[in-house]
């Protein structure tokens, strides 16, 4: 399933910086992972690394957007 990035965000950018498709965009006031790019590090990375190096825990699996 994708990720998500709730309401937590403090809009730091680490997990754009981080993720490997380029799913995730600066919004406002929070950032933003696009579900049709967000393959959860799978083929890149053994952990979501939006996850990984978000200070906050921001960064969570979507149920509404499951793996295809």
């Amino acid at each position: 399933m994708a990720f998500l990035i709730t309401s937590d965000c403090i809009a730091c950018g680490a997990c754009k910086d981080a993720c490997p498709t380029q799913a995730i965009s600066e919004g406002d006031p929070a950032y933003l992972i696009d579900p049709d790019k967000c393959v959860e590090c799978v083929g890149y990375y053994d952990e979501q690394q939006c996850a990984a190096v978000c200070p906050v825990d921001a960064c969570q699996p979507d149920s509404a957007h499951p793996r295809k």
